[in-house]
């Protein structure tokens, strides 16, 4: 029997420390750790809740625009705020390009090499990778001197020796399944996203000012003005490099990113039977599809399915279902550490009993990790696309339906498969196109109100404290692209009492709780093959599969007021 640690795991957003027990070449028990600590919500107690988006959008430079919004949700809830109707479809299309570049990325750039070995690309044929390609999509750039030039890009850098975040890979793994030309076409559409990215999120500086970090949301709509006569405002050529942006980006998804999982997904049909995890799915929902935001319009529906049930209808959610152990995390309970907290009544009280640096191992018998533990009615949850497309199958939508359907009958599996790391990837990919088929309609519900003369943008009915109840409490939820965000925040006499965020990698990547009940990513490993303890890549594939971001999920401040670091400006 060996453990092994994986520390910190890497292309991820954050710190991640995964310890596993190893048995007979297979994982029999694991433990997720985030190794670091933030303090975002100790840092909003006692500020205008206005405010509040501006600094939870820094929990992290990564999940920015979700984070804005679960906030300004929350406010607008607690005080019982409705935003117009162009306000909702700015939101709408700000987080649905999120979701496309955020998934495209996470594959290629994070996900894709625990799957694809680029120096196996080096002995590809060119012509053969052009005619895989042509196989599978007709996207233009798939010709011999296309992948001619980028494999002796490839070659040029490998004989540098300058391999940088490509040095400490497992090149040559025999869990690696590609054949030398679906590696090169795999490593030319990761360079291509990464300029293709670049682009496409241009999106948000036109409605949001900037990326990351988007300057125009407001509690009660937005700041960015709608107007067609106005050359500062969205006006009728904005609508238009709008949907140039929206096409490009579908494009990019519909005739190279959805092909490539199927394509690479094909070599590696036995991890549709691996990392399957608590069987347990939530989603809060999200796109609201009518003026007054009401949960029954949402696109993406709000549901709960336990232990795998797809074939009856998702039970409804209830935010007063959630709470956050610390039985296994390193804060501590006013009341103990054994009993769980809703979020309104959560404590952030870091209270670290760890093994001081270095270590080699943590203690896992007791508190071992900077996130708390969620429960969804006492139920360990997974969170993120694959919950969202179990979610809108079982709901009976039909072009989800037929996305899914679609999938599994090319791959050759069942229903089953999607409970996996498989799975899990796949329904990435669906979700991603079914947000890109549904990004213009969005773009073109804005630009008709526009044209009509409707050019509200915020409701400020509500603006001034002096109209707010003494005591008021609200929740903001968010289906993130990593799965759902929730933001609870309680106001007292105009200012945070109290702010907690219960974000997807929490959910996730979660300690046991205090029946020592595994998290998803803990639940998942188990039974996974490990052909060589030194090279754990199949570790890495079930926890990439998730993607975690440890910046969310234990939302940086020293809680002794120790300065760490100055940055001087010249």
């Amino acid at each position: 029997m060996a453990r092994i640690a994986i520390d910190p795991v890497t292309r991820i957003e954050g710190h991640l420390r995964v310890e596993v027990q190893i048995e007979k070449g297979r994982v029999v028990d694991a433990w997720s750790s985030s190794t670091m600590f933030r303090g975002m919500e100790i840092v909003l107690r006692g500020r205008d809740p206005r405010d509040a988006w501006v600094f939870a959008q820094r929990i992290c430079g990564v999940c920015t625009t979700v984070h804005a919004l679960a906030s300004v949700r929350a406010v607008e809830d607690a005080l019982g705020i409705q935003i117009p109707d162009n306000a909702r479809l700015m939101r709408n299309i700000i987080a649905g390009m999120q979701y496309i570049q955020d998934h495209v990325i996470h594959f290629y750039h994070l996900h894709a090499l625990d799957w694809v070995d680029i120096v196996s690309a080096l002995a590809a044929d060119p012509v053969k990778t052009a005619e895989l390609n042509q196989s599978i999509s007709d996207w233009p750039r798939a010709t011999p001197a296309y992948f001619k030039g980028v494999k002796d890009r490839i070659q040029k850098f490998v004989d540098s020796g300058q391999l940088g975040l490509f040095a400490n890979a497992y090149w040559g793994h025999p869990a690696y399944a590609l054949p030398p030309e679906a590696n090169l076409m795999a490593v030319a559409h990761y360079l291509e996203a990464l300029e293709w990215q670049k682009d496409v999120i241009k999106l948000h500086a036109i409605l949001g000012g900037k990326n990351p970090h988007p300057q125009t949301y407001l509690v009660g709509g937005m700041a960015a003005p709608v107007d067609p006569n106005a050359q500062q405002s969205i006006n009728t050529l904005r609508i238009a490099q709008l949907k140039a942006l929206a096409a490009e980006a579908s494009a990019f998804v519909s005739q190279v990113y959805l092909p490539d999982i199927l394509a690479i997904a094909g070599f590696y049909k036995e991890w549709a039977g691996l990392g399957a995890g608590v069987g347990n799915y939530l989603s809060y929902g999200d796109f609201p599809a009518a003026k007054n935001s009401n949960v029954a319009s949402y696109w993406l529906p709000r549901g709960v399915i336990f232990n795998k049930n797809i074939d009856q209808k998702p039970a409804p959610v209830s935010h007063e279902k959630v709470s956050e152990y610390v039985a296994h995390s390193w804060y501590r309970y006013a009341d103990g550490d054994q009993n769980p907290l809703h979020p309104w009544s959560g404590e952030t009280t870091p209270n670290y009993t760890g093994p001081q640096p270095p270590y080699e191992w943590l203690n896992t018998d007791s508190k071992y990790s900077w996130l708390k533990t969620p429960r969804y009615d006492d139920a360990p949850m997974e969170v993120g696309p694959l919950s969202r497309m179990l979610i809108g199958y079982a709901s009976g939508q039909q072009r989800t339906q037929e996305l899914i359907n679609g999938v599994l009958g090319q791959l050759g599996v069942g229903p089953a498969a999607l409970f996996s790391t498989l799975g899990r990837t796949a329904a990435r990919a669906v979700e991603t196109a079914l947000v890109a088929e549904q990004l213009p309609g969005w773009i073109d519900e804005l630009g008709a109100n526009m044209a009509s003369g409707q050019l509200t943008i915020h409701n400020s009915e509500k603006w001034s404290p002096a109209t707010w109840p003494a005591e008021a409490e609200g929740w903001g939820a968010v289906e993130a692209p990593r799965g759902s965000l929730g933001h609870w925040v309680r106001i007292k006499d105009g200012k945070i009492q109290n702010y907690q965020a219960v974000v997807p990698t929490t959910w996730n990547g979660s300690p046991r709780d205090a029946r020592d009940v595994r998290g998803p990513y803990e639940a998942a490993l188990i039974d996974t093959p490990v052909a060589d303890p030194d090279q754990p890549i199949e570790i890495l594939r079930t926890v990439h599969s998730f993607d975690p971001c440890m910046a969310c999920s234990v939302h940086l401040v020293d809680a002794r007021g120790v300065e760490m670091t100055r940055i001087k400006v010249q």
